[in-house]
């Protein structure tokens, strides 16, 4: 369906303005499938960028300030959401020992076999996508918007 379809707006100022709107559009589309595959696990989008970003430094400790910075969601409370994942027992927060200001977090072992799950779901996911677009078609328009980004 075009987004002209989806939107029912018929005319765009121009391909700019019709780019953006499908953007913001499709960005939207796909947090909610997102958002749905999570929701019977309990988890937020932000709440997976977390564990994601854990595990993917696991067994090392990592900074909240370290947290935020990779964050996709640079608008995400990293604290309240370290916060939310100790109360599920997915993560464990420590006072660092370097520097008493600053916290340590590290995935849990539950943490980690939640994201074991959750990569067989997002594999699933993600065969759908390949189902409507090539791998070079995927490569192609993750390279132009890295192209938009710069």
């Amino acid at each position: 369906m075009s987004i002209e379809t989806d939107i029912k707006q018929p005319t765009f100022r121009n391909p700019y303005h019709r780019l953006i709107v499908n953007l913001m559009f499709t960005s939207n589309w796909v947090a909610n499938a997102q958002m749905h595959l999570l929701k019977p696990y309990d988890l937020t989008l932000q709440q997976y960028n977390v564990l994601r970003i854990l595990r993917g430094q696991y067994p090392n400790p990592v900074k909240v300030s370290d947290i935020t910075e990779r964050m996709l969601d640079k608008m995400s409370n990293a604290s309240r959401l370290v916060d939310k994942l100790v109360l599920k027992k997915l993560v464990q927060r420590t006072e660092c020992p370097s520097d008493r200001r600053a916290v340590d977090v590290v995935i849990t072992s539950k943490g980690l076999d939640l994201l074991k799950k959750l990569d067989v779901v997002q594999a699933d996911y993600e065969v759908e996508l390949n189902n409507k677009l090539t791998d070079e078609e995927a490569l192609q328009l993750s390279q132009l918007l890295d192209r938009l980004r710069r």
